[in-house]
């Protein structure tokens, strides 16, 4: 098994401040995302947005671009 740089780095890393052997780290790892791989899908939370008012519109359409920076420039 080859594993990426980034991949190995963190390994590495969790393997030095747990104190356990690679071999150790690898198989919970494994079980640990296989578990979440194989386990019903979660469900996600409903993304609600607010509409709020912007104001005004400045411009009758954005086609033109002279138009919409001269509006920009004089925008106080």
């Amino acid at each position: 098994m080859t594993l990426d740089n980034d991949v190995a780095a963190v390994l590495e890393a969790l393997r030095t401040a747990r104190e356990v052997s690679l071999k150790e780290l690898i198989n919970e790892a494994l079980r640990r995302g296989l578990s979440e791989m194989t386990g019903p899908a979660k469900r996600r939370k409903r993304l609600r947005t607010r509409a709020v008012s912007l104001g005004e519109l400045r411009i009758a359409g954005i086609d033109s671009i002279g138009e919409a920076l001269a509006v920009a420039e004089n925008f106080k």
